[in-house]
Order: C-alpha cells, then sequence, then structure tokens
C-alpha cells in the first residue's frame, strides 16, 4: 500500500497522511486506490509534511511498527542522517 506515496525517505520529514470523516460508502471506493497511491487527489484526503508531530488523545495508547510506545500524548522528531544502511550492490547481469 502506498499510503504515503509521495514521501521521500531522505528530505527529513514525516508525511502524515489525513482522512477526513467520511461514509463508508466513498471509504470503500477510495481504499483501492490506496495500492496505486491516487488516494492522495481525493478532496478527503490531506497530506502534512512536518519534522516534528505530536500526538494527542486522552486514554490512548500509542502504536509504532506494531509495538505499544506508551500513553498519548507522544512526541515524534525526524533526526537527518541518523540511520546509515549499507547494503550489496547488484552485479551487472
Amino acid at each position: 500500500m502506498r499510503i504515503c506515496a509521495d514521501a521521500r525517505l531522505d528530505d527529513g520529514r514525516f508525511d502524515i497522511t489525513i482522512i477526513e470523516p467520511c461514509s463508508r460508502a466513498t471509504l470503500l471506493r477510495v481504499f483501492p486506490r490506496v495500492y496505486r497511491g491516487t488516494h492522495l487527489g481525493h478532496p478527503k484526503v490531506t497530506v502534512h509534511r512536518a519534522a516534528r508531530i505530536t500526538l494527542a488523545a486522552p486514554g490512548l495508547t500509542g502504536w509504532a511498527d506494531g509495538e505499544p510506545l506508551g500513553p498519548l500524548p507522544l512526541t515524534a522528531e525526524t533526526v537527518p542522517g541518523a540511520v546509515r544502511l549499507l547494503g550489496a550492490v547488484a552485479p551487472d547481469h
């Protein structure tokens, strides 16, 4: 799924995709577009970019990558260049 289809790994920003309240019929009609990333053009969908975000909701727990982080509010901040990835280069065929 391409939920944040225009996200760039190297821009130091979170891409935050928000879907405004909509009917179940609208959601079912738009959801298949997530696989191509074309849902971003729908009027109920907005994308925001930020280097820092705070999520707050009374009584809820924040999760990341399938693991509970703790009770909200939680703040996340990007740290450009904090992770370096090493990868093997595929040989020419």
